[in-house]
């Protein structure tokens, strides 16, 4: 529910700030410019500055007010990522996001990306991390399957199946704001291991909506998956995926992972779309990891919190 106005001064530092000049509330990333280190006001031209949101120009007034200022928001460049912090009782950063040396080091390279509006809570999604038994039912099928769940148990791809071992723990201190998912993928065909598809992917969840997927592979090499979700409302959220790779590695390899990848999402999201939260769902015995979970992301709220009026008890926004 925030606009913020992000930009790149010519000195290449990059701010972001709210989106509204101050003055008569003309929109700073709709028509305006970057002045040196400053973005420019389209309707009357004053000048913001990105470190402080302090005015340091009005062009038609004789003195700046000191309290002429726009609000700064705490970012950071990382990973090739512009990443800011928000805290809804305006705290500052407690934590800072880990650079990954072989993106930084550009042995990893770009190799595309898929994007994906969702309608569910926030916390929906890195809780299937801790949801270790979705995966053989729902990712089990075959990606020949697609995405389409009335479909994905087809007795046409029946002879292939996913296997997949996983377990979920989260980090102790100072890093108790990420938590660890550990999956062994590999796969049969016709009941025989193929272990081309032999697959680890070493997930670290890094704060409330961040999770850097580490993938390796015998013969395919080495590479990541940045995701990052974004709340644009309450109950809805932008989710991106970013592969790097290897970048000795033909670019065919990253964007089958990342096409395998997205179909597999592509299943959880037909189950976030059209799902109900539960406050106090009916667990057994093998699901303790989804406990363990929604403690570990409560951390990420605060008194002043927006609650969801619909939501009285559990899910804060």
């Amino acid at each position: 529910g925030e606009h913020l106005a992000a930009y790149r001064t010519q000195d290449g530092q990059a701010y972001v700030v709210d989106a509204y000049c101050p003055h008569l509330g003309a929109n700073l990333a709709a028509g305006g410019r970057v002045v040196g280190n400053c973005i420019e006001c389209p309707f009357h031209g004053w000048q913001f500055r990105g470190e402080d949101g302090k005015c340091a120009s009005i062009p038609y007034a004789e003195k700046v007010p000191d309290f002429a200022r726009v609000r700064t928001w705490p970012s950071c460049e990382v990973n090739e990522m512009l990443l800011v912090w928000y805290h809804c009782e305006g705290v500052g950063p407690t934590w800072a996001v880990p650079e990954q040396r072989e993106i930084v080091a550009k042995e990893w390279v770009f190799r595309g990306q898929t994007e994906h509006l969702i309608d569910a809570h926030i916390q929906e999604i890195p809780e299937n991390a801790a949801d270790t038994a979705h995966l053989a039912f729902l990712h089990g099928p075959a990606i020949l399957g697609g995405s389409d769940l009335r479909y994905t148990r087809s007795k046409l791809w029946d002879f292939m199946k996913h296997i997949w071992k996983a377990e979920w723990w989260p980090e102790p201190e100072p890093n108790k704001h990420c938590s660890r998912l550990l999956v062994q993928h590999s796969a049969t065909i016709f009941g025989k291991h193929v272990s081309l598809m032999d697959l680890t992917v070493s997930a670290r969840q890094v704060g409330p909506g961040l999770v850097f997927l580490i993938f390796e592979h015998a013969f395919l090499g080495h590479g990541i998956i940045l995701q990052t979700v974004t709340p644009l409302e309450p109950l809805l959220q932008n989710v991106v995926h970013k592969i790097y790779y290897q970048k000795n590695m033909p670019a065919i390899i990253p964007k089958f992972i990342l096409r395998a990848e997205c179909i597999q999402f592509e299943r959880d999201i037909t189950i976030w779309n059209n799902k109900q939260y539960l406050p106090k769902p009916l667990l057994v015995r093998e699901d303790s990891s989804i406990q363990k979970h929604r403690r570990w992301y409560a951390q990420f709220y605060s008194e002043k919190s927006v609650r969801l009026p619909a939501q009285k008890e559990g899910l804060d926004w």
